[in-house]
């Protein structure tokens, strides 16, 4: 029935999506059915309305219905949507009202309002295995009810390729990138026709899990279905190769490619950089240059990237001034990229140039600028930066209070780092792991332990990084035993790493524990970390001061790529046991393999010279130093020479060396003189230089007993009295002598004159019968070293009472016959234990390895391997 259309003045047109077109034939005119206006009737109130006309009615009430679902979404309004929908009957709505309302759903992520449709589509019996059905699954998945996506997804039997991208996408999304792949088969079973975008999403899915054998087999489906030269599919191949460190694969590909977009060459370039090779993504970018390509933000920043990388400065500036040129300067994140490089580069004045002229500084901006000053060693003005930075309002991040902890660490601020603490304390930032980690090495780094414990304590959560940095850190501040027991807590609850090793290692040689050093050196070969260039360097070193030196030479032969650490640790190890010859081979093989030696390695070849007497060595070294590599001496080198001065005898040369320093001596340098008296009996020299010493450490006993000493030796106890006296008023405490030796695992620990070992009177028992025996030899006792002035008898016991003496006995009753006997002693050796160990050695037929605070002495037959230069 054709109902023609009338309009009165008050009377305005519908909207178009109020009318419905039929049009039953293309070739005959379309009929427009419009919705007549509330306020006009087109029907008398008497006439009759035919039952057709009823249905026509009730058809436009449903259209009408549909339509206002319609406004409603397209205004927003979702609650009164949802409300119409709830509250039509089955036969109300039609399919397009249904999506309207879902889509809405979706756009306002109301899970809720979604199912609430759901379910009256369930009651209504609506079909949703189409075009509805297809709405439900895109609410549930932009919901984020995944499960129920795919719940509605599977029971399509019509599910378009958008669809099953749709879900493999949400599965990368939330990582579960294996879901993402079976999808991914199953589509391929089904037949599906695949497109780019759902290559794109599969490669996310291959890449995250490492599947490059799967990955390679789609690589091939893709090419031929003739997809290879897509740039998106490319770009995403790409990046699978990459993702898995196939570089030379995604090469290939990109170089395949024939039609290049800037998106490829941005992704060549990233995927280079993120992979280690900077140098081959600057290669990169010079061919997307001459290759005519325009280049974007992302290339710029990318390449400024592979500059702070590389170091590549140069580059890095021109690169900038295209920039600006471009008007790039003005985008934040390429300042914050600008400024990043340059500081990377060590060019701090142009980075702080950019960082003044940036209209808008973030955070990123102050940390890069904070980090820069850290890496150049400007711990300081790091610390005055972030001052600055909090002045100015902004927020620092989990990064740059990491990098302010690492400027306090470097400098050794440990108030400003507890500041630092505090306010990690006050902003709830403690609950970050990353942070913790770095307010312990902070701890560690500036000398307070207990501090660094008390966080590591409270961690809610701890990683391998958590441990090894409370292990090295131990290590480090000379709490060995503190190491292995926290060493020996954490492989309860996490297996040991390299770093872990390279850790824990140090602790082992502090204790000369060999004992426990070899259980884990059996570990890290069982684990393949000898490989590690560090763990190596560890495991030679703990050998070299549990004093088996030949076999730290054997696995130093063994270390297949040696670096400069690899050749100073066994130098430095020949010097300790007095091998000085041995020293200069290994340092003479050094430079033939064309390892620059530095400031530390030649502080480790001249202490083995003076540590051997060999002086002419140490002097041509020494020259070498300054003159061949351009290396200024610092006070550990002068140290090392007057050292090998005055071992030698040569005192008065030491002393001219000293006053003709260009720097200032300290008391290390005049200890060294001070020793070299010591060892020649040169008691004038000695008062002379110890008032030197006395001024620049009057808080450090150790030279008070060394002048004792001398003064002992030579029989002026009434100096000895005078200097017991002044160590006396300044309230100064003597280190007591200590020494340990390990027997099955466990360190037995021995003082001076301590008699609270359950073996005390055994091992006394025994000290005194090697005593005899020395006497009846024809040995004269070297009372001078009991340093008291008092009878005979008195300074036997004193001397008896020596710590390494006792340790050596028990050695001896607790260790089967022929075993080495190796003991540690924290102070230097005296020259009468020095001589009881030597006769020891010879009537036990033992080999004694006795490491002090100087040097190794191993004694074996009644010789000892110093000679005498101890």
């Amino acid at each position: 029935m054709l109902m023609l259309c009338t309009t009165s003045p008050n009377q305005s047109w519908v909207s178009p999506s109020s009318y419905q077109y039929i049009n039953p034939n293309p070739l005959k005119p379309r009929f427009i059915f419009f919705r007549p206006n509330s306020r006009t009737s087109l029907f008398g109130a008497k006439f009759r309305v035919p039952a057709t006309t009823l249905a026509g009615t009730t058809h436009r009430k449903n259209a009408d219905k549909n339509v206002k679902i319609g406004v409603l979404c397209e205004l927003g309004n979702l609650k009164e949507a949802v409300e119409m929908v709830c509250g039509s009957e089955s036969s109300d709505l039609d399919s397009a009202a249904y999506c309207s309302v879902l889509e809405l759903c979706a756009g306002n992520k109301s899970l809720k309002d979604g199912k609430r449709v759901h379910s009256v589509l369930c009651e209504h019996g609506v079909n949703v295995d189409g075009y509805v059905g297809a709405k439900l699954v895109f609410m549930y998945v932009h919901c984020g009810d995944l499960r129920e996506a795919r719940r509605v997804f599977d029971a399509l039997s019509d599910r378009k390729v958008f669809l099953w991208n749709l879900m493999i996408n949400e599965y990368a999304k939330v990582r579960d990138f294996r879901e993402g792949v079976c999808l991914f088969g199953k589509m391929v079973e089904c037949g599906v026709e695949l497109n780019s975008y759902t290559f794109s999403c599969v490669f996310k899915c291959f890449a995250a899990l490492g599947c490059v054998r799967e990955g390679e087999w789609v690589h091939g489906y893709l090419y031929k279905l003739r997809f290879g030269s897509d740039s998106n599919v490319v770009n995403s191949l790409m990046a699978f190769y990459f993702k898995n460190g196939r570089v030379e694969s995604a090469r290939k590909v990109f170089d395949a490619l024939r039609e290049r977009d800037v998106v490829s060459w941005n992704s060549m370039i990233s995927a280079y950089v993120s992979n280690g090779a900077p140098e081959k993504g600057i290669e990169i970018f010079r061919e997307m240059v001459w290759s005519g390509i325009d280049v974007d933000l992302a290339t710029i920043i990318n390449v400024l990237m592979a500059c702070s990388d590389c170091g590549n400065v140069v580059l890095g500036r021109v690169v900038h001034g295209y920039a600006m040129k471009g008007g790039f300067d003005v985008d934040v994140a390429l300042c914050n990229s600008v400024l990043d490089m340059y500081s990377k580069c060590g060019d701090l004045s142009d980075a702080l140039r950019v960082f003044e002229k940036m209209g808008r500084r973030s955070v990123l901006s102050w940390t890069s600028m904070i980090a820069g000053y850290v890496r150049e060693a400007l711990s300081d003005k790091a610390i005055e930066l972030f001052c600055e930075m909090e002045t100015d309002g902004v927020i620092p991040d989990v990064y740059t209070i990491t990098s302010i902890l690492h400027a306090c660490a470097c400098s050794g601020s440990l108030e400003k780092g507890k500041d630092i603490h505090k306010y990690i304390r006050e902003h709830d930032m403690d609950s970050s792991l990353f942070v913790c980690n770095s307010l312990m090495d902070m701890y560690a780094k500036c000398g307070s332990m207990e501090d660094a414990d008390s966080v590591f304590s409270h961690m809610p959560m701890k990683d391998i990084v958590s441990w090894n940095t409370m292990i090295g850190g131990y290590s480090k501040n000379c709490l060995p035993n503190e190491a292995l027991e926290l060493f020996s807590d954490m492989q309860r609850k996490f297996k040991p790493d390299s770093m872990t090793l390279a850790s824990v290692l140090p602790a082992c040689a502090s204790l000369a524990a060999l004992d426990r050093g070899q259980e884990i050196h059996g570990y890290l070969l069982r684990h393949g970390y000898f490989l590690d260039q560090y763990v190596a360097n560890a495991l030679v070193d703990m050998y070299v001061k549990c004093g088996v030196l030949i076999l730290a030479r054997v696995l130093f032969e063994m270390i297949p790529v040696k670096d400069l650490i690899s050749y100073t640790v066994i130098i430095a190890g020949y010097g300790m046991h007095g091998f000085g010859k041995e020293a200069i081979a290994a340092f003479n093989e050094m430079t033939k393999a064309e390892i620059e030696p530095d400031s530390i390695s030649f502080i480790s070849i001249l202490y083995a010279c003076s540590h051997s007497g060999l002086v002419q060595e140490g002097w041509r070294f020494f020259d070498i130093m300054r003159n061949d590599y351009k290396i200024e001496p610092m006070l550990e080198h002068y140290a090392c020479m007057v050292d090998l001065l005055a071992r030698t005898g040569n005192l008065t040369k030491a002393y001219k060396f000293i006053n003709m320093m260009p720097i200032e001596p300290d008391a290390t340098v005049w200890g060294s003189l001070l020793c070299g008296c010591r060892i020649h009996h040169d008691v004038k020299l000695a008062e002379k230089v110890a008032e030197h010493v006395f001024e620049l450490e009057p808080e450090n006993t150790g030279y008070y007993i060394l002048l004792a000493n001398i003064y002992a030796e030579a029989e002026k106890w009434e100096e000895v009295k005078k200097l017991r006296e002044r160590i006396g008023r300044r309230s100064l405490k003597k280190n007591p002598g200590c020494s340990w030796i390990e027997i099955k695992g466990k360190v037995n620990i021995f003082v001076a004159g301590g008699t609270s070992h359950p073996d005390a009177m055994k091992i006394e028992s025994l000290v005194k019968k090697f005593r005899s025996r020395m006497k009846e030899d024809g040995y004269n006792p070297k009372m001078q070293y009991a340093l008291i002035n008092a009878d005979e008898v008195e300074k036997e016991v004193a001397l008896c009472a020596h710590s390494e003496k006792l340790a050596i006995a028990f050695g001896i009753l607790n260790t089967p016959p022929r075993k080495t006997i190796r003991v540690t002693k924290n102070l230097r050796v005296c020259g009468d234990c020095h001589e009881m160990a030597k006769f020891i050695s010879r009537t036990s037929r033992r080999e004694i390895v006795l490491r002090d605070s100087n040097r190794f002495h191993h004694m074996k037959d009644g010789n000892c391997s110093c000679r005498g230069f101890w």
